[in-house]
């Protein structure tokens, strides 16, 4: 995609700080981060989100992850991760190609990520599941 930021950076056209690249994947430090260290990880072939990517692809994007997340631990000393991607613009996607977040979390960063739960009846809990069944 011509316009896309990520594609830009992929290509060379932007500037960026490489953690990792490989032939199906570039990681890049986040140039406006949540945490020291935070890091993007994405396919170098264009897809809009985590459900247009190809399996063998995602798999190795949550390889690469994984890299990420064991040497943000070890080396920067990162009391733990946050692994984020965000999937369409309703989810908080700003760039439309597809992308994860990993996060190194730190004793007292100030960084707060809450999902407040809901009750839900029993028979909404299964209408949900069956919902999602269908769709798989």
């Amino acid at each position: 995609m011509d316009s896309c930021l990520f594609c830009k950076i992929i290509r060379g056209e932007i500037p960026s700080y490489k953690v990792y690249e490989d032939e199906l994947v570039l990681a890049i430090l986040d140039v406006y981060p949540s945490s020291r260290g935070h890091t993007l990880i994405m396919p170098k072939e264009h897809f809009s989100d985590i459900t247009t990517c190809p399996k063998n692809i995602l798999d190795h994007c949550i390889e690469v992850t994984q890299l990420i997340c064991q040497a943000q631990i070890s080396q920067l000393n990162a009391t733990g991760v946050n692994i984020i991607s965000n999937c369409r613009e309703g989810a908080g996607q700003t760039v439309m190609h597809f992308h994860i977040h990993a996060i190194p979390r730190y004793e007292h960063d100030g960084l707060s990520l809450s999902f407040p739960p809901k009750e839900i009846e029993d028979k909404e809990l299964l209408k949900l599941c069956s919902s999602i069944k269908k769709g798989m």
